[in-house]
């Protein structure tokens, strides 16, 4: 008897950065197996054990064709001039366009807090090159008060040749790894973990650390210096001790981002929680990175993708020679659809649900509230959302969640939402009346005194890494060349119309040649422009002038096009929300981050002695969120439910 009990807590375990093994109680009958399992390095070195640098954090990003520069070494084309690109290409000019397929706002989202899991240029200032801004500029509308946009090129990469082209580092693992959850280093892992922060995390519980099921702020340990970095925004460079902390620094770019890093946080406790007190913390932690890693991939592959109609070639198995490393043109170019990108977040509430005291806040954060007697909602302009954890806090996590299903996102084009395309990350002058005016439902140039472009500095980024221009990247993913602007666009056109409110001597510097001229809904059906309710389905558009003629006219031939530009002037292949090149760079990535993963889950025997052993299934994006919320999103969260 006394030997059965002592033998009970007998229990062999070792963890190191390449192994994880264990056993049980013997006396458990359905534990009685050895646990034994190999565990992904938290960098993603060895993951291919012949080239073992694939996909590591701190390596070259990949390329598929040489980088251009204008040296073939380092110089970066700058022209045309990317903010007159941006006020002439991007500029959606207030009118909105929606998903033709009924795509949701968990799209935008779950691509965002993917990127966070892929791919983090190093960020360290190095030649600032700011976009020169033109307050002259018939279409520009914004106030500049800094006079130019910030840039500042990504560092070359260290080490290389005299004479060879600039590459660019990725700082973080490759893999689909939820590296965004745990970190890269173990330094920013045992400070995520419960425990002592002393150098080993030997030490730590199993569980990631946590302020009432939300993310840890910097000053959860005391001294905020002390915490990992986190990059800041918006409100949050006024106070920063609210920033939260992550695996990945960029957590608290807006409140779907930070509500995804803390529902799987939560997943990762959920999971520990379900384990038996006999495993040790180690085990359990690795147990559940493991699984919540594998739900992050299913997720991916098995909802996102095909809902924006990307389907790969049927899985093989691992193949060794692939290289999963993420390449330059998937990071900085196609990853980049920013014109997906909903300018506010609708929660819907029941009355009660928030005190008057907590309606005021909103409100004076800039929140539109929409009380009436069947509709209780806050609206929520994006840049509100930008750098504000303490608003997921106080709206909550399930209902912001929930919130993602609920609205289209917008349509994945050339047209990027205001919030992003001039005030990116920016707050309403001091002592505006009202703030939620200058954001709803379009956004007041009025209320701004200064202008960050994210359509401009992804077109800048692209010349930054020397991605070839849009014609050879074409070449380089196998598709044929466009030979004029209106096989780029798919329009029939590639010459201004003879129209009375254009200027023909200067029809590019004309802002009448951006008006819509009509809408139209998903069925074809022609909109009225002056009906707010009835723009809200709108799907396609048709403005003055073709986008072709633009693209003449600013870049005078095909060959000259930006990648970036490019790209996302291309019409959307059939059932998908992406264009012909767009598709083929996702496509090739992904495909190389499946078939070079060797813990990829659809072959991970690990899970299914997980799921065997303990009951611990990798699940949905549905179930997740069911599982750790009080809400249900239904099992198609990545469209919207037709009404």
């Amino acid at each position: 008897m006394i030997r059965q009990r002592t033998m009970t807590y007998v229990c062999l375990m070792v963890a190191t950065a390449a192994m994880v093994t264990g056993c049980v109680s013997p006396f458990a009958p359905e534990h009685r197996a050895r646990v034994r399992f190999e565990a992904r390095t938290l960098d993603g070195s060895r993951n291919n054990r012949r080239n073992t640098g694939w996909g590591k954090a701190g390596t070259p990003y990949r390329r598929l064709v040489g980088a251009r520069y204008v040296d073939n070494v380092t110089v970066m084309a700058e022209w045309p001039n990317a903010r007159t690109v941006s006020n002439r290409v991007f500029n959606d000019t207030g009118v909105n366009l929606f998903s033709e397929n009924g795509n949701s706002q968990w799209v935008w989202s779950w691509g965002q807090f993917l990127d966070h899991d892929l791919g983090l240029r190093d960020g360290t200032p190095a030649e600032s090159l700011p976009i020169a801004y033109d307050a002259a500029d018939p279409l520009e509308e914004f106030t500049n008060d800094f006079g130019m946009i910030e840039f500042d090129r990504t560092p070359a990469a260290p080490g290389g040749q005299a004479g060879a082209p600039r590459q660019q580092v990725n700082t973080i693992s490759s893999y689909i790894d939820a590296s965004n959850v745990y970190g890269t280093t173990a330094e920013r892992l045992e400070w995520l973990r419960t425990g002592t922060v002393d150098g080993r995390l030997r030490d730590n519980e199993a569980t990631l650390l946590t302020d009432n099921g939300y993310l840890p702020r910097v000053t959860a340990r005391g001294d905020s210096s002390t915490a990992p970095p986190m990059e800041l925004m918006g409100a949050l460079h006024g106070a920063p001790d609210r920033a939260v902390v992550a695996g990945d620094a960029r957590a608290n770019e807006n409140i779907a981002l930070t509500a995804l890093q803390t529902l799987f946080v939560r997943e990762h406790n959920r999971i520990v929680a379900a384990l038996p007190n006999v495993l040790s913390s180690s085990l359990k932690f690795e147990i559940a990175r493991r699984v919540v890693g594998a739900e992050v991939q299913r997720i991916t592959y098995e909802e996102f993708l095909p809902s924006v109609g990307v389907r790969l070639p049927r899985y093989r198995g691992y193949d060794r020679r692939a290289d999963a490393t993420l390449s330059n043109e998937f990071a900085t170019t196609a990853f980049r659809a920013h014109s997906m990108v909903h300018g506010e977040f609708e929660i819907d509430y029941e009355p009660g649900a928030y005190t008057p005291e907590q309606l005021a806040l909103f409100k004076g954060w800039g929140i539109q509230l929409i009380d009436e007697p069947d509709e209780q909602a806050l609206v929520i302009p994006l840049s509100v959302a930008f750098g504000n954890p303490d608003l997921l806090e106080a709206v909550g996590e399930g209902p912001v969640l929930e919130s993602l299903g609920g609205e289209r996102q917008y349509r994945n084009d050339e047209q990027i939402d205001n919030t992003m395309r001039s005030v990116l990350f920016q707050v309403p002058k001091p002592g505006m009346a009202d703030p939620s005016a200058c954001q709803t439902p379009v956004i007041d140039p009025e209320c701004f005194n200064g202008v960050v472009d994210l359509g401009a500095l992804d077109v800048m980024r692209g010349r930054d890494h020397g991605i070839p221009n849009y014609n050879e990247l074409r070449r380089a993913y196998g598709l044929a060349p466009r030979t004029d602007f209106a096989s780029i666009t798919g329009e029939a056109s590639e010459a201004f119309p003879n129209d009375p409110l254009i200027d023909p001597a200067d029809p590019i510097d004309d802002p009448d040649t951006m008006d819509f001229v009509e809408v139209r809904d998903a069925d074809g059906v022609l909109l009225d422009l002056d009906d707010p309710d009835a723009v809200e389905n709108a799907v396609t558009g048709v403005r003055r002038s073709p986008l072709a003629a633009r693209l003449k006219a600013l870049y005078g031939t095909p060959d000259a096009v930006d990648a970036f530009t490019g790209m996302v002037a291309e019409p959307h292949a059939p059932g998908a929300e992406l264009g012909e090149l767009q598709q083929a760079i996702w496509t090739e990535q992904f495909r190389a981050l499946r078939d070079g993963d060797r813990f990829f889950y659809a072959r991970d025997d690990a899970l299914r002695t997980i799921r065997e052993r303990f009951g611990v299934s990798v699940l949905s994006l549905a179930e997740v969120v069911a599982a750790n919320t009080e809400v249900t999103i239904g099992d198609a969260p990545f469209f919207v439910a037709p009404e």
